[in-house]
């Protein structure tokens, strides 16, 4: 097991390889570097969809006013596995509207074999809480909602159908 991950003070699983990363282009690499040896992508990580065009050399000050920021795409992991897509892909969706109907049609788009969908805007789960409240949506469009419960529980939950869509 590869764990490619942003900084974080997280603990790296018993058994696994850690690969750090600072920005989505670098997890894009580490992603393609390590596709080739897996047969199964968690894609967990809440990668920004947008960056800056032009990083400033140094620090902008409030006297200049505030600057005109052009963003521009990072990269789209998901979209750009091509050949190299393992057996099965799972994706998450972070949504704070319409939160079905915005991960059923990442699913698609996505081509993933599952997703997880979650509400940002709950606030006993999601980002910043140990727990999380999630809809498990398979490829077949089958959706399984499930209970408010811990993170860890979810993981197991995810790993789960994984190993059944492994099998």
């Amino acid at each position: 097991m590869i764990l490619i991950t942003a900084p974080t003070a997280l603990a790296t699983p018993v058994g696994a390889a850690r690969v750090d990363v600072e920005t989505a282009a670098q997890m894009a690499e580490a992603v393609g570097e390590a596709l080739p040896q897996a047969d199964a992508l968690i894609m967990a990580a809440a990668v920004a969809d947008f960056r800056p065009r032009r990083a400033s050399k140094s620090k902008i000050r409030r006297k200049a006013g505030v600057p005109d920021v052009t963003l521009e795409p990072t990269e789209d992991i998901l979209a750009g596995l091509g050949a190299t897509r393992p057996k099965v892909v799972v994706g998450f969706a972070a949504e704070s509207e319409e939160v079905e109907a915005n991960a059923r049609a990442k699913l698609k788009e996505k081509g993933l074999d599952l997703i997880v969908a979650n509400n940002i805007t709950a606030p006993d789960a999601g980002f910043g809480s140990d727990t999380n409240r999630v809809t498990l949506i398979s490829g077949n469009d089958a959706a399984e909602p499930l209970p408010l419960m811990t993170k860890a529980n979810v993981a197991e939950a995810v790993l789960d159908r994984v190993v059944g869509l492994l099998s």
